[in-house]
């Protein structure tokens, strides 16, 4: 897959992915956060948006935010709100927009790793 940005999130503490959860993209530009997507994961946990194609994606910084805690309520996990973590922010920086930028988020109720997948 050329360009584009692709979003994936599993809960690795029960080995499901986080379909349903919201996630927001968005890109930072002349200090304004502009949102270029948001919406729900899908059955798989990822995310399906023409931003995965490329779509209004240029060179910049952007930033993708999960909301975990809802999610994790959502699926009867925990109780406390708000969370141990609400949200997960990832901020990074698009150099080549021909190059496919898939993100992942592997996490807990208590923790989480983002990294640049493959």
């Amino acid at each position: 897959m050329a360009g584009g940005i692709s979003l994936h999130a599993v809960d690795v503490a029960r080995g499901v992915p986080a379909e349903g959860m919201r996630v927001e993209l968005y890109a930072l530009r002349d200090g304004q956060r502009d949102r270029l997507a948001e919406s729900r994961l899908c059955a798989n946990g990822a995310l399906d948006h023409p931003v995965v194609g490329g779509a209004g994606v240029t060179a910049g910084v952007y930033e993708a935010v999960f909301h975990i805690g809802p999610w994790l309520r959502a699926q009867g996990v925990g109780s406390a709100e708000p969370a141990f973590l609400e949200e997960a922010p990832f901020r990074f920086t698009v150099t080549d927009v021909a190059q496919h930028y898939h993100l992942p988020l592997k996490f807990t109720p208590w923790g989480y790793s983002l990294f640049r997948g493959a």
